[in-house]
């Protein structure tokens, strides 16, 4: 499994990036979301960093293996949580991704049908098997802003914060900033049992203001 590539930009497709990486050319797909923003992700010598999500596309007789990039873990995540909705695989994904991934998480928090069906490929009944399935459990990615880090069980509340903690600083959020809004979505609901659950009160709470 392929989980992550660094080499240097020879070829940038409309939805894709070859990368030479110690002579092997590497071929990596990429959401226009993210494509939006490589340029800035891009070094000075032309090298790059990319989280990958790695399959196998199987056609009649092989099976091609396939490398689909981000710039980081978080947009990795969201990726990862879009295609369990039933009918939406890899390559839907890849082109169905094409704003913002806080709107997109938003939307599916308001069950925002119209902003969903305005991605590419997916219709309204689509659009509705995305809601049923993810409402009210991707609130953390509406917190980006333009993920994360994927925490399951339970903690104690310090393990909790602390971890929601790190995910707000990696979204870009100011040390004290972060940790009053923990600190409200805590004393709203104090038996809040795992990361997940304390960042979408999180994500609530902000978005109610």
């Amino acid at each position: 499994m392929i989980s992550g590539i660094s080499g240097k930009i020879i070829e940038k497709g409309e939805n894709y990036l070859v990368l030479d990486v110690g002579g092997i050319f590497y071929q990596v797909l990429i959401p226009a979301v993210v494509m939006q923003r490589i340029d800035e992700a891009v070094a000075a010598d032309g090298k790059i960093n990319l989280k990958t999500f790695h399959y196998l596309q199987s056609e009649p007789n092989k099976s091609i293996p396939v490398l689909i990039g981000f710039l980081n873990d978080i947009e990795k995540d969201f990726f990862e949580v879009f295609i369990t909705v039933s009918g939406i695989g890899p390559r839907a994904a890849l082109r169905a991704l094409n704003k913002p991934i806080s709107g997109i998480a938003k939307a599916i928090d308001e069950a925002d049908v119209s902003y969903l069906k305005s991605l590419p490929g997916i219709g309204e009944q689509r659009a509705r098997e995305i809601i049923a399935k993810l409402q009210n459990k991707i609130g953390k990615f509406g917190l980006i802003q333009d993920c994360a880090l994927r925490k399951e069980g339970t903690g104690s509340a310090k393990d909790i914060s602390e971890e929601a903690l790190a995910v707000l600083v990696q979204l870009e959020y100011k040390k004290h900033e972060a940790l009053s809004m923990i600190k409200r979505a805590l004393e709203s609901s104090p038996k809040a049992q795992t990361t997940e659950e304390l960042l979408n009160l999180v994500y609530k709470q902000k978005k109610a203001k």
